[in-house]
């Protein structure tokens, strides 16, 4: 009997659009995609520009493997349609079911969810999470979506449904191995005859 074990998927989600952003989100971006692949999980992501994009440039340069889930049917459509990039992905699934489609898949492949700085498709991705009852870290830093997803916990009437699969922190590090305990514990292992 041999042990099957494959490798954590961990979604990163954020803004393709960083610009109005007053920290250096980017420097933080590819930092958690260097913590990422150091701890031997895999990167997926939208097949996006911004903070996804970052976090993907980060786990490459740290030799990790990335996946792209991306809105686009084909690879033309997603470059000259979607104007997205191919650049540090090692794998890119086009779903074909614009960003509102991507955006479910793309939660659902992954075994915990980190929400970066972002907005509505960002807290989109966040709330799809919430429903499936993944582990989600919440990056803490100088903008508001941690704490407009704070309050959408709180107003959600299940906080404490979740209360042990949702860990905030402004460090990356930390971050990846909170989700991973959280992982650990809920994750089954499946075993092959």
């Amino acid at each position: 009997m041999n042990f099957y074990s494959p490798k954590y998927k961990i979604c990163v989600s954020g803004a393709a659009e960083t610009g109005h952003f007053k920290s250096d989100v980017l420097k933080i971006a590819e930092e958690l995609g260097r913590e990422i692949a150091k701890h031997d999980c895999i990167l997926v992501e939208g097949a996006t520009t911004g903070f996804p994009f970052w976090s993907a440039k980060g786990a490459k340069e740290e030799g990790g493997t990335v996946i792209g889930f991306s809105p686009a049917t084909s690879e033309k459509n997603h470059v000259e349609q979607y104007q997205l990039p191919l650049d540090y992905h090692d794998v890119i699934v086009y779903t074909g079911f614009d960003y509102s489609g991507r955006n479910l898949i793309l939660t659902r492949a992954a075994d915990a969810v980190i929400v970066g700085p972002g907005r509505l498709g960002t807290i989109n991705e966040f709330t799809i999470a919430f429903e499936d009852k993944k582990p989600i870290g919440i990056l803490e830093g100088d903008w508001e979506t941690d704490d407009v997803l704070r309050l959408l916990i709180e107003k959600s009437h299940r906080a404490d449904e979740m209360k042990d699969k949702i860990v905030f922190s402004s460090n990356p590090k930390e971050i990846i191995e909170k989700l991973l305990e959280i992982i650990k514990i809920n994750k089954n292992h499946y075993y092959i005859s």
